[in-house]
């Protein structure tokens, strides 16, 4: 069974960078695409970028071009998101989650999730 764990959280100050991690076990990843997520509180949980495992495609939300970098490494079976220039409103509970069946690029569908890790920005 696939397990998900994301680290890397914390409290950070505005303008402060932060990498986040998701480890990920339970098989062998290969032909897979690894999503990024974010829920602030009191909102619904937002997309915030993709990466394919195999090829290392990404995709972003609008929002999140620039300031934010997923990569992933393969050896370590670990998907990373790289956060710079920290806002307040980038205060959320991140998670990683992996595709599942009949996920396509054009339309990819999550359904193994991470517990999260909380960020939180002040200002």
């Amino acid at each position: 069974q696939v397990q998900l764990v994301e680290s890397g959280g914390g409290l950070v100050q505005a303008g402060d960078s932060l990498r986040l991690s998701c480890a990920a076990s339970g098989r062998t990843f290969s032909n897979d695409v690894m999503g990024w997520f974010r829920q602030a509180p009191g909102k619904d949980r937002e997309f915030v970028a993709m990466i394919s495992w195999t090829s290392g495609r990404t995709y972003y939300a609008d929002s999140m071009k620039g300031r934010f970098a997923i990569s992933r490494d393969n050896a370590k079976n670990t998907v990373y998101l790289q956060m710079n220039s920290l806002k307040p409103e980038d205060t959320a509970v991140y998670f990683c989650a992996i595709e599942g069946p009949g996920s396509t690029w054009e339309d990819p569908r999550f359904d193994v999730w991470g517990q999260g890790t909380l960020v939180t920005v002040s200002s």
